[in-house]
């Protein structure tokens, strides 16, 4: 009986790895950092992948800008990820700071703080405690965890109980 046996590496042609890595691409946006793992991964050489980088980003498969927009939209829209995971998982995948500054300026402020509210206000509703000092700061601890700025957390939990 063999012992967890891996799965095989697949050694695909430059040819071949490029009609790959541009299906890759276009099933949903990618950052630079991913491609290039996933090259590496089909056996490629560190000159033929970067070679191939270059004409998925000339032939528009691969853009490190537009990555990030739809990143960091997505994870604030759908996971309700606050600005400071949402930094810290760009930064994951190596992108640029001036692209995360930029990506995290795409966030309306009014829509990103009323998020932030209602946040805060299920999770209060849901808390069982009866000490509204236990409640408030477990609702901030879900919320900064989520990656909201603590100092955005306090104002508003400080907003709600006037």
């Amino acid at each position: 009986m063999e012992e967890g046996r891996a799965k095989p590496k697949v050694i695909l042609s430059p040819e071949q790895a490029l009609k790959r890595a541009q299906r890759y691409c276009a099933y949903q946006e990618r950052s630079q950092q991913e491609v290039r793992d996933k090259l590496y991964s089909w056996g490629l050489h560190r000159r033929e992948v970067e070679s191939l980088l270059v004409e998925l980003i000339s032939d528009g498969f691969l853009k490190e800008e537009r990555f990030a927009h739809a990143f960091a939209g997505g994870k604030f829209r759908i996971k309700k990820w606050g600005r400071v995971r949402i930094e810290q998982a760009l930064k994951g995948k190596q992108v640029s700071s001036p692209l995360i500054r930029q990506a995290l300026a795409g966030i309306d402020d009014r829509e990103y703080r009323k998020t932030l509210e209602t946040l805060l206000r299920t999770r209060l509703a849901a808390s069982k405690d009866s000490d509204p000092f236990i409640r408030n700061r477990k609702a901030a601890d879900y919320a900064i965890r989520r990656g909201f700025e603590p100092e955005l957390v306090w104002s508003i939990l400080r907003d709600q109980e006037d």
